[in-house]
């Protein structure tokens, strides 16, 4: 056969292949929930001689209170400090010299703690994972030596890196509500004034079985698995359920903006917003699309126009920012140096314009569910991204099947959707535009 023939039948397959829909295993668990309320999920796999532990409590910076900003990240410290039976920083010891990995991850509306290990670690990861919901130990000197951590890595990741005031700036317009209107990591002067009793408080509340959820994903017998589960978890007690926060936003009736005189940038950037709704809506999910064809990677539109064609960006990129409640639609671009943030936003506008004006081609859909089969593997990748996965699931959403359904939903979005969600929430009423500048330098 002619090399030439050979070539067409290659592109002919890959594009086939890429057309025809991907069929892939269902993640088969068990869902219970003990007396206590904990909820546990127990997926096999037995590729490896290995489980992953993933423990999330619905608790996040959105169950915070004016003025104690940031508890729900300082607290994820804490719970490293030790309890009545691992001594302060033994959890990380035990994990590590048995041959696994920790950590864990605060966000606005969940906090979870995993662990992936050696299957005949099982005991051990159960009892650190039981040992400090049961029983943290809360001292005035843990407190203080987290506290201080806490605002270091504040100075890091916030205050001290370019953008860094961008960052919050943006949660702070796109919100009203206060449960989504602070960071995370909250202020030096909410975390200063974090109290012992608030600790203490805050633990009772939020770090009860019946506020969490246990998944374990690896090789594991599930029977004997939930048995152990029962031994080590099943005798904390419940307690009063904390009160749900209320994430409703007003609709907004006109544009936001700000500037920003950014003493550590080097470049113009600037950044958009839209309010959407939550991630588990048709809505978004079409609006997620429409994010891709908009600016994920250098075929997307945004990049051909304004780094490739007019050359007024450097980079470029758009994301939905996926939360259970209202979330955003965020555009970020670094304005090239000699060109001006108001370039940018108009060529911005005009692509905008025309996701209003005409559906997207099949072909840009085509390229976006290539990489969404390509992403709905990663919950798949190990045993401890598949714990994490079906923990967060079952705490934000109530659905630990997302991860099984979430991609069907996903590609079976149409250009006509995408148009519709796109008219209904990217409109100039609703947008918040942020200018990012490099400050002048001051004069002597």
């Amino acid at each position: 056969m002619k090399p030439l023939a050979v070539a067409l039948l290659i592109v002919t397959g890959l594009a086939l292949a890429q057309q025809a829909p991907t069929k892939i295993a269902p993640v088969k668990f068990t869902d219970t929930a003990l007396d206590n309320g904990l909820r546990v999920i127990i997926a096999e796999d037995h590729f490896a001689p290995v489980y992953g532990i993933a423990v999330a409590y619905k608790v996040g910076s959105r169950d915070e209170r004016l003025g104690r900003t940031g508890f729900a990240h300082l607290f994820e410290h804490m719970m490293f400090k030790g309890s009545e039976h691992v001594g302060a920083g033994e959890h990380f010891y035990l994990v590590f010299t048995n041959g696994g990995s920790m950590n864990g991850t605060t966000d606005n509306d969940r906090t979870v703690y995993f662990e992936v290990m050696p299957k005949n670690q099982l005991d051990l990861g159960l009892f650190l994972e039981s040992d400090r919901m049961r029983s943290l130990n809360i001292t005035k000197e843990g407190l203080e030596n987290q506290r201080q951590a806490v605002k270091e890595e504040r100075r890091l990741g916030v205050d001290n890196q370019p953008y860094g005031q961008t960052f919050e700036k943006m949660d702070e317009l796109v919100y009203d509500n206060f449960a989504y209107k602070h960071s995370v990591i909250g202020s030096m002067a909410d975390l200063d004034a974090a109290s012992v009793d608030d600790v203490k408080q805050f633990f009772k509340t939020n770090y009860a079985p019946n506020n969490a959820v246990l998944a374990l994903t690896g090789d594991l017998d599930t029977k004997e698995t939930l048995a152990k589960v029962k031994k080590y978890f099943g005798g904390i007690p419940r307690q009063e359920p904390p009160k749900p926060v209320d994430l409703t936003e007003p609709e907004k009736k006109e544009e936001r903006r700000a500037k920003i005189d950014d003493k550590l940038a080097r470049m113009a950037r600037v950044d958009i917003a839209y309010g959407i709704p939550g991630a588990a809506t048709a809505d978004t999910r079409a609006l997620s699309i429409a994010a891709s064809i908009l600016g994920s990677g250098e075929s997307s539109r945004l990049y051909q126009s304004l780094v490739k064609e007019k050359e007024v960006a450097t980079q470029v990129g758009v994301f939905t920012d996926g939360r259970p409640g209202p979330s955003k639609f965020q555009i970020v671009a670094m304005v090239r140096p000699g060109k001006t943030p108001e370039e940018v936003e108009s060529l911005i506008w005009e692509e905008i314009a025309k996701l209003h004006s005409a559906p997207v081609t099949e072909k840009e859909l085509l390229r976006v569910r290539t990489s969404l089969r390509r992403s709905m593997l990663f919950p798949r990748e190990n045993v401890l991204f598949t714990a994490i996965t079906l923990a967060d699931d079952a705490a934000l959403y109530n659905d630990p099947n997302r991860i099984n359904t979430e991609y069907e939903k996903q590609i079976a979005i149409t250009p006509a959707d995408i148009q519709r969600a796109v008219k209904a929430y990217l409109k100039a009423t609703n947008r918040v535009v942020i200018e990012s500048l490099p400050a002048a330098p001051k004069s002597n």
